[in-house]
């Protein structure tokens, strides 16, 4: 597993801004989209957000599926990110651990390279 090399660093770092844009896609979806669409009888938010989040959700979809790839991450992890795209909030949260793995392998990998 070659944590260092930039290849992961990049994918990481794609992963992580599509998770907050797709997060915050679902977010204003869910909580702020829907309620108006019920309550307000305005789909306005729902039309435009709606299909932004899909199409963002395809390329969030591809941008973990390379981090997987080149990290060499177990199955677990590629659906749980794929999970966090469904959930409102839990892409987030995915992100976060996500990185802290990330962090954590390198940290680990790190002394040995230096030896």
């Amino acid at each position: 597993m070659k944590i260092l090399d930039p290849g992961v660093r990049g994918a990481l770092l794609r992963y992580r801004v599509m998770a907050y844009v797709v997060g915050t896609g679902l977010v204003i979806l869910v909580f702020v989209g829907i309620p108006l669409q019920w309550w307000a009888h305005s789909k306005g938010v729902v039309d435009v957000v709606g299909p932004l989040h899909g199409f963002l959700y395809i390329v969030y979809l591809f941008f973990a599926l390379d981090l997987w790839r080149r990290a060499r991450w177990s199955l677990v992890r590629i659906v749980a990110m794929v999970a966090a795209g469904f959930v409102p909030g839990l892409a987030f949260y995915m992100e976060l651990q996500m990185t802290r793995r990330f962090t954590e392998e390198e940290d680990e990998l790190e002394p040995s390279i230096a030896t």
